[in-house]
């Protein structure tokens, strides 16, 4: 069993910065995926960046891709996901997500989420 806690959401301007956390309590096993996926009201919950836990093999969604990093600390079993150059349209709750299985971009597929935070971005 695997629990996660993510943190470091807040309403920030657009142009500014956060950095989210994504503490993982049990054990993470190597051929593991973690992913940070985000979802708006009435939308399906979007991949925005990944990162295979054992190599630490990093993956993004297009509209993240050059702005966000993705990284880990095994030591830590923490995911962290740095946001910079924010938008508008970055707003959403942010989950991360375990996928036993290894790399994925389906939510569907994930065994393991966090109860999400919150990232407001204002224009």
């Amino acid at each position: 069993q695997v629990q996660l806690v993510e943190s470091g959401g807040g309403l920030v301007q657009a142009g500014g910065s956060l950095r989210l956390t994504c503490v993982a309590s049990g054990r993470i096993f190597s051929s593991s995926f973690m992913g940070w996926f985000r979802q708006t009201p009435g939308a399906e919950r979007e991949f925005v960046a990944g990162i295979r836990w054992g190599v630490g093999n990093t993956y993004y969604g297009d509209s993240v891709k050059g702005r966000f990093t993705v990284s880990r600390d095994t030591a830590k079993n923490t995911m962290y996901l740095q946001m910079n150059s924010l938008k508008a349209e970055d707003t959403a709750v942010y989950y991360c997500g375990v996928d036993r299985g290894g790399y994925s971009t389906m939510y569907t597929s994930y065994e393991y989420w966090g109860q999400g935070t919150q990232v407001t971005v204002s224009s």
